[in-house]
Formats: C-alpha cells, structure tokens, sequence
C-alpha cells in the first residue's frame, strides 16, 4: 500500500478546499442555496474520500446539501480538470453546525451573564 506524506496529504485538502472555493460559487448560482463557505475537508487517509464541511449564509442549509449533492459528480469532474493527480477523492459533503453551535453558546453566556445581580 503506498503511504502519502503528511504534507501531501494537507497539500492536497488545501487544494481542494481552494478550488471548491471558487468552483462552487460559480457553479450553484441557485439564490435559494444563499452564500455557502466551505469551512474545513477532511481526506481519508487512503486519498479516495473528502468530506466538505460547508456553511450557509441566507439559504436554507438542507436546500444547500441538495444542491452540493447533486452537483456532487460535476463538481469532482472540474476539480480532476484543475488538479494534477492521479486521482480525485470523492466529495461527500457536510453541513458544519459549529458556527451556530458557537453563537447560540455565546447567546446563553450573554443571556446568563445579563440576568446576574452586579
């Protein structure tokens, strides 16, 4: 089994999420899929799979799944266009719930820090 560098390996998922990036927004002009942002990829250790953490702002997060899904097969097509390797990992793509995850943390520290005699 070939073994990749550690660098290579983060290379190449900066890569992607670069390229994704640009892709995306160029590719899915549907305005009910708001702004998506890709947030972070996560490569599986044999180079064959990504995950894409996404986020939407102004869209319907579940609408945007959809769409990236569907686009998923076009979207691997154009990255193995821009990228020089063998191979293209297969995009499976994630809705990232840690932004909201950490404004509604922020949002109960508020709310309990302003409900507290001085």
């Amino acid at each position: 089994m070939h073994k990749t560098s550690p660098h290579r390996h983060q290379r190449l998922a900066d890569q992607i999420q670069r390229d994704l990036a640009e892709l995306i927004p160029r590719e899915l002009r549907d305005p009910l899929n708001g702004l998506i942002t890709i947030q972070a990829v996560e490569l599986s250790p044999d180079l064959a799979h990504v995950k894409v953490y996404f986020t939407v702002l102004g869209g319907d997060p579940q609408y945007a799944l959809g769409s990236l899904q569907e686009k998923a097969g076009y979207l691997h097509s154009l990255l193995f266009k821009r990228m020089h390797t063998h191979t293209v990992p297969t995009l499976h793509f994630v809705f990232d719930t840690s932004i909201e995850r950490g404004a509604e943390m922020s949002r109960l520290i508020d709310q309990a820090l302003g409900s507290k005699p001085n």
